[in-house]
């Protein structure tokens, strides 16, 4: 205690840091505050009665913090700006000319910050568009969520304008604690967005297990499973294969360089929670097309793909991870690339040719330790159906692993690498005794 309390003063004596804290925190504060503010025409009351989500729609309203449910300006969240930036990202990969704007340094970058940014209003738009679909739905199931008396094209016109702006002002948002707070912003409002829905389940799982005798010590077990499913998601985030990279020496006039046995470090989940949205995406179509059947085969097809806890559900939803782990890998990682680079540094792998046998023997080294990661990763997305099966509330299981829990482990090992190292770099001790924490980009020893 005397240690946290001493790492507390050093981190608050460092004026860098602090201010970039408390700006941090100054914009989190303004994010949540906008969670609260309803659309104009909107009755509150009249639309929590109305509103149950499942699939795609569940998992935008995690990410918003609740803000979908409640009909806020910031209903629609950073989603947008996440769905442009996974696009421009596969653009890279797949179209030559994104590939050759990548390859042009800042420059190049700030044109795909740009378009992504244009692409965000486009999405946006739409997702508005849909949005205001959705919450006349809702009116009609519970026949007031939108005001009487409003007139249907000003709400559509100003829900949209409204959602929009919300959306550029919550990635404004994102950018700005990038720029000038501590972590990445996108995923600190996204783990923001997360962390708000914890108090209140909590207190309803809680609740749950203190109206019978004896069930406060399942609640004590479900907290410790909790606590273990979290060290393993650390393990799954930071687990790598290091492969090891030797350089040439180079002796330039009476100076030597190279010569030193490095690491290439290949991670085991390199796809990150990508599959899991994506999966989530997939298992929300058939839902879709399922609308409106009233027929027995509708019904139990809809059952199947909207129902956590279905057997069949995490089946095809494990596989449908699985696959997307082994597609989502394929076109971020690049092993003719690393060996390009290798080569182009005077580095080898020991016992393997340079060039071609370089990059099949880092494609063949991924494929392995990706299986082992996509079954994890896969099983990690279905334990909150599991959870369920086992009795534990609906909202509280979604902390017991899925997108939420790999988000929340992965943005809080990244903001407090970033904290330690502003630490180190001041010669004070690191957060911990041994070892040094490391966030979910593992820094590669290759120089590159």
């Amino acid at each position: 205690m005397k240690k946290f309390i001493q790492t507390l003063k050093n981190i608050w004596s460092i004026e860098e840091l602090r201010s970039k804290i408390l700006f941090t925190l100054l914009l989190i504060v303004i994010y949540r505050i906008g969670t609260h503010i309803v659309l104009p025409g909107i009755d509150p009351t009249q639309l929590k009665a109305g509103s149950t989500n499942n699939g795609i729609l569940s998992l935008i309203d995690a990410f918003s913090g609740g803000a979908f449910n409640q009909a806020s300006i910031f209903a629609l969240g950073i989603m947008p700006y996440i769905s442009a930036s996974i696009f421009m990202q596969l653009m890279t990969v797949l179209v030559p000319k994104f590939q050759k704007m990548q390859k042009e340094g800042d420059s190049g970058r700030k044109k795909i910050n740009q378009y992504t940014r244009y692409l965000t209003v486009i999405v946006t738009a739409l997702q508005a568009s849909a949005y205001v679909t959705y919450l006349k739905g809702i009116t009609q199931q519970s026949a007031g969520a939108i005001m009487p008396g409003f007139p249907a094209g000003y709400f559509w016109l100003s829900t949209i304008v409204v959602l929009t702006a919300g959306t550029l002002f919550v990635m404004w948002l994102g950018e700005k604690i990038t720029d000038k707070g501590l972590g990445n912003g996108t995923s600190l409002i996204i783990m923001i967005g997360i962390l708000g829905r914890l108090p209140q389940n909590f207190i309803q799982e809680l609740t749950a297990k203190s109206v019978r005798s004896g069930q406060i010590l399942i609640f004590i077990v479900e907290i410790a499973i909790l606590i273990a499913i979290i060290l393993g998601c650390i393990l799954l985030i930071q687990g790598v294969r290091k492969v090891p990279v030797n350089y040439a020496k180079q002796i330039v006039g009476n100076r030597q360089f190279g010569g030193a046995r490095q690491f290439l470090p290949l991670k085991v989940n390199s796809a990150g929670v990508m599959p899991i949205i994506f999966a989530q995406a997939i298992m929300f179509l058939p839902t879709l097309a399922t609308l409106g059947k009233q027929t027995g085969g509708g019904q139990t097809l809809s059952r199947i793909f909207t129902d956590h806890q279905n057997l069949w559900y995490m089946l095809i939803y494990s596989v449908v991870v699985i696959g997307f782990t082994f597609l989502y890998t394929a076109l971020i990682f690049n092993p003719k690339q690393i060996a390009d680079n290798l080569k182009q540094n005077n580095g080898f792998i020991p016992g393997v040719k340079p060039g071609q046998p370089t990059a099949d023997y880092i494609g063949a080294v991924m494929d392995k330790i990706t299986f082992p990661g996509a079954i994890l990763l896969a099983f990690v997305g279905i334990l909150p159906g599991i959870a369920q099966r086992l009795g534990v509330t609906q909202g509280f299981s979604t902390f017991f692993g899925g997108t939420s829990l790999l988000i929340m482990v992965g943005v809080i090992l990244d903001t407090l690498q970033q904290i330690e190292t502003q630490l180190l770099m001041r010669q004070y001790d690191g957060l911990m005794k041994s070892g040094r924490i490391q966030g979910r980009q593992t820094t590669s020893a290759v120089q590159m």
